[in-house]
């Protein structure tokens, strides 16, 4: 899944684990400040919907900005070049801003405390039980490649055995989870994201300064890729040929569309961050916020891979050198005095645990209060929760741990996190947005439409692209076509036994379709939050403007 080469061990000294330690002790402290504020489970799984939403906006990202994503985008960013903005400006902005302006009333008017919950409202119990058990098998497959990945990255850097980076990493995830539940979580996010920038931005201006700048890397990369290297559309027309193997069909739709909303508006280790704001006005706002520094994040993750590729010409070619996967440890490596390297491995080091956190911590609050509360022991107190809770969140990270081996088999990280957002996202997207915009959409077709959502990505995938009997070029556009045909067979089927079975009751769909409204989404705005730059229509629209003007330099 990550293999980095040898030869890529970091001169690291005394300064630079001082710093790493400190980043430690300070990550345990928010977690036993935290704790004080949890006493019931509502404390516990979602900060008892209290934060303001500049802390869980700067969370909302965050929790996406996983060590994952960061050495992902990088080795996509040699590979594929500047196609790889695609997942940023087409491939997260417009759903973010969705999530913000049209779902987030229905999440937190209803007072849901996960996704799966608002299905059981919607469809009812069938489609929020097999959600509820989807979601929990790719949270902890999520949350394994952040640890597994993390341990062979220390390994190589660092020279840590691959078992005392996974014992560390986890032991310090699962200790200030369990202590401050998600609030420490949250409030880690926060920090993990400056540390992480800080790790970052030196990085990428000390790489370009020693390509010759912008212009030296773009004229490096032009002689030895061609001018559609450093293009975002260049090559995309349907039937011809670029890095990606995608066109700018399966690019819009693929990933812009299904992928993207699949991802951004049902994948609860995202939203729960919303669902903990103090009001709704800041639940809205709290994805619109994260869109703007999520805008920008290109700048110090495809960059580097980009520098990279003309700092070591030998990237990816060949499998016993330096793969993409390298590009951020090669920087590293070879860019970073002792100390600002301390830096950047404590920032690599937040990352992953902020990746892996948002999954444990999204893990948790779906088995206990979807699963175990809702199945297997209804009624109890609210101690007991809070107690369950706890121990799930032990056992989250240690099926994490088993879970991430299942992964060895992709060489490219973003490639195999890509294909689990198809098999499980997409196919709860299709749900989600046929029953919040059709009333007439019925319980039975809830669950058919997310079952067979969900086998028809996996029997795209593994039965005809894996076994060779359609040909897709590579192994996102594989993803791509998977999540169109997730999309397409969830909703035909979803239509088809919507017509020949019997709708909810109208009234039981107040707050849960467009259109109609529960009492939690009259919520009046709490004072301050009328001011103009708080509009969330003002921020999302104004998001989407400055994403599309993002793509004028990488169009021509």
């Amino acid at each position: 899944m990550i293999t980095l080469a040898e030869g890529l061990r970091l001169p690291t000294n005394g300064l630079d684990y001082t710093i790493l330690a400190i980043y430690f002790v300070v990550v345990l402290g928010i977690g036993f400040a935290a704790k004080r504020s949890v006493k019931t489970s509502l404390d516990f799984f979602l900060s008892g919907r209290s934060l303001p939403a500049w802390v869980t906006g700067l969370a909302f990202v965050a929790a996406n900005l996983g060590a994952t994503e960061i050495l992902g985008m990088a080795a996509n960013g040699a590979q594929y070049g500047a196609y790889t903005v695609h997942w940023y400006w087409i491939g997260a902005i417009p759903a973010m801003v969705f999530l913000g302006l049209v779902m987030m009333p229905f999440y937190y008017g209803s007072k849901v405390r996960s996704v799966p919950e608002f299905l059981l409202h919607r469809f009812g119990p069938s489609s929020h039980l097999l959600s509820s058990v989807i979601f929990a098998v790719s949270s902890v497959l999520i949350a394994g490649v952040n640890l597994y990945a993390m341990a062979i990255v220390l390994q190589a850097l660092l020279g840590w055995p691959q078992w005392v980076a996974i014992v560390v990493a986890g032991f310090f995830v699962l200790a200030y989870i369990t202590i401050g539940g998600l609030s420490s979580a949250i409030y880690n996010e926060v920090l993990q994201f400056f540390v992480i920038l800080a790790a970052l931005i030196p990085l990428t201006v000390v790489g370009l300064k020693r390509v010759g700048g912008w212009d030296g890397l773009t004229d490096s990369l032009t002689s030895s890729h061609g001018d559609a290297f450093l293009t975002a559309w260049k090559g995309t027309g349907i039937g011809e040929a670029n890095p990606l193997g995608a066109n700018w069909l399966t690019i819009v739709l693929g990933l812009g569309f299904v992928m993207s909303f699949g991802y951004w508006t049902t994948n609860f280790a995202e939203v729960q961050r919303a669902l903990s704001a103090k009001n709704l006005s800041a639940a809205k706002r709290t994805p619109l916020i994260a869109a703007f520094p999520k805008i920008f994040i290109p700048l110090v993750v495809v960059v580097p891979g980009l520098i990279a590729l003309v700092m070591e010409p030998t990237l990816g070619k060949s499998k016993d050198g330096l793969q993409y996967n390298d590009a951020i440890p090669v920087l590293m490596r070879d860019l970073l005095p002792n100390g600002v390297l301390g830096i950047a491995v404590t920032g690599l080091l937040a990352a992953f645990m902020a990746g892996m956190a948002a999954n444990v911590s999204s893990f948790n609050t779906v088995f206990t209060n979807d699963i175990w509360a809702a199945y297997l022991k209804k009624g109890r107190e609210d101690r007991y929760y809070l107690k369950t809770g706890r121990v799930v969140t032990a056992v989250g990270v240690l099926i994490g741990m088993g879970t991430a081996f299942i992964a060895s088999s992709f060489s490219n990280i973003m490639n195999y996190l890509q294909t689990l957002f198809s098999f499980f996202n997409v196919p709860l997207f299709v749900v989600f947005i046929i029953g919040m915009f059709w009333k007439r959409t019925s319980a039975a077709a809830g669950f058919w439409g997310l079952l067979s959502g969900t086998v028809a990505a996996m029997v795209n995938y593994f039965g005809l692209y894996k076994q060779g009997i359609i040909a897709i070029p590579s192994e996102q556009g594989a993803n791509f076509v998977s999540s169109i045909v997730a999309f397409v067979v969830g909703a035909l089927v979803m239509v088809l036994v919507t017509l020949v079975t019997k709708p909810k009751p109208a009234e039981s769909l107040a707050g849960l379709v467009y259109g109609s409204r529960s009492p939690g989404m009259e919520e009046l705005p709490a004072e301050g939050d009328d001011a103009w730059y708080r509009k969330p229509a003002l921020l999302g629209w104004g998001a989407l403007v400055l994403a599309a003007v993002c793509y004028v330099p990488f169009s021509f």
